[in-house]
């Protein structure tokens, strides 16, 4: 039996189906800063279900979509506000677990084809990382889409100087790729050159991720995957400034349902299981009893 790190769920869905506000470009930022609190409280629930990590919610807190809604004065208080949203919802479950620093997408998410230069990334996410570093335990960087955005992002968030774990956006309809249609196996470029501590894949469908993990064995580094909950990122969707109202929610995909999704994943060697848009606590809380019924450990 291993031992199993647990990452939290989803949090901009989350955000966005409790707070009752309609969804911006702007998404969980918008959110947080509309509704004091509600941050906190869902990362509380993500411990209580079992969850050993909070993921901050800084995915999308970036200069290039803060400043078309005169928010980018704020770009350091609302990573600080974030940060300590997560705080406070370890310290009230009495300090355990860690915090993970998020580094979301440049732009906007699944559109590799607006990857930016690597060094503009670089400096981009070297800001991100140097905020971060004095608050959270480990970088996850979120929902890459090409080698040429991980890369930057890997070199910006080395910053920070905590450990950084790898997460890839893969084709739906076949996980050996990423979004950009590029190898999943190529990163092992960025790998060996590098220090990445864990190397995963995320918001992407359930049934690619099988796919996407027997690429990620051979790469050497504890691997692991968290999907969405989403039916397939749509071509509505993939425009700048669209908001996931244009995205599917999928009816199918239960806490028991995306539990044995998650097992099949650990049976392939996977070491770090969670969930991304649209698996919420629910989810999170079965896949913690699944797996110590299965007699593995939670980390």
């Amino acid at each position: 039996m291993a031992e199993i790190i647990l990452l939290d769920g989803g949090m901009g869905q989350e955000l966005i189906a409790r707070s009752g506000d309609d969804p911006t470009p702007l998404w969980a930022t918008r959110v947080m800063i509309d509704h004091p609190g509600l941050v906190r409280d869902i990362h509380a629930e993500y411990f209580a279900a079992g969850a050993t990590i909070a993921t901050a919610n800084t995915y999308a807190i970036h200069h290039d979509r803060l400043h078309g809604f005169g928010l980018d004065p704020f770009f350091q208080a609302l990573h600080l506000r974030a940060l300590a949203e997560a705080h406070e919802a370890r310290a009230a479950f009495g300090g355990h677990g860690r915090i993970a620093g998020s580094m979301g997408p440049l732009v906007t998410s699944y559109r590799p084809d607006l990857t930016p230069p690597i060094p503009e990334a670089v400096a981009k996410y070297s800001e991100i990382a140097r905020l971060h570093a004095p608050h959270v335990d480990l970088i996850l960087i979120e929902t890459m889409s090409s080698l040429d955005l991980a890369e930057g992002a890997v070199i910006g968030a080395a910053k920070a100087g905590v450990p950084v774990w790898l997460s890839v956006s893969v084709d739906d309809h076949d996980g050996t790729k990423l979004r950009s249609g590029e190898p999943v196996a190529a990163l092992e470029r960025i790998l060996g050159a590098h220090r990445v501590d864990a190397v995963l894949a995320n918001c992407s469908v359930p049934e690619a991720m099988a796919a996407a993990l027997t690429e990620m064995k051979s790469l050497g580094l504890p691997f692991g995957a968290y999907a969405n909950g989403f039916s397939h990122i749509s071509g509505n969707y993939l425009g700048v400034g669209f908001t996931v109202r244009e995205l599917t929610h999928r009816h199918d995909l239960t806490p028991d349902r995306y539990a044995d999704f998650a097992l099949t994943w650990v049976a392939m060697g996977a070491t770090i299981v969670g969930g991304c848009c649209e698996v919420g606590p629910a989810h999170i809380r079965h896949l913690a009893a699944r797996l110590r019924a299965e007699g593995h450990t939670i980390a």
